[in-house]
């Protein structure tokens, strides 16, 4: 018991006395309040969290509505470009038929002209050919005075079919 003597037995008593009597009537406040202000500050992270994720889930929700909106309108470029894609081809088609038509038309047209033409160049030269023939016929079987009176009546027939 001699330890109760002495001073550094009383100061370590008086120290831990002074720190059980701030530890009774400071420390469970101080503890409470300290356990209250992080209890706030994790509901206040915890709040913000939940908003975070709501704002998150809201920004996926419309991300997902502009995406299936964006491949809807995709389709409907792609069935429009289709459809012009059709209808020009057969837009195409019905003008590259008329034309052939036409050509063929015109084709038939210059062959038809062609033949006619033909035709008449070979009347032409029967014509002719029968006018020199018929020429040297009469110039060896007419007479002189034959051909005298054959050109008078013509002269008077183109006479007469001019007035």
């Amino acid at each position: 018991m001699g330890f109760l003597a002495t001073a550094e037995f009383w100061v370590a008593v008086a120290f831990f006395g002074f720190v059980a009597v701030v530890v009774y009537f400071r420390a469970p406040a101080m503890i409470a309040k300290a356990l209250d202000e992080r209890a706030e500050r994790i509901k206040a992270e915890l709040d913000e969290a939940q908003r975070l994720r709501e704002e998150a889930q809201a920004l996926l929700a419309e991300y997902q509505r502009k995406r299936r909106d964006a491949e809807k309108e995709a389709e409907e470029i792609i069935a429009l470009a289709r459809e012009e894609a059709e209808r020009l081809s057969k837009e195409t088609r019905a003008v590259l038929e008329e034309t052939v038509e036409r050509r063929m038309h015109a084709t038939e047209a210059k062959i038809a002209q062609a033949e006619a033409q033909a035709v008449d160049e070979v009347r032409a030269a029967a014509a002719d050919a029968a006018i020199r023939a018929a020429k040297t016929v009469i110039s060896k079987s007419m007479s002189a005075k034959m051909r005298a009176e054959l050109i008078a009546s013509g002269i008077k027939e183109v006479e007469g079919a001019l007035n």
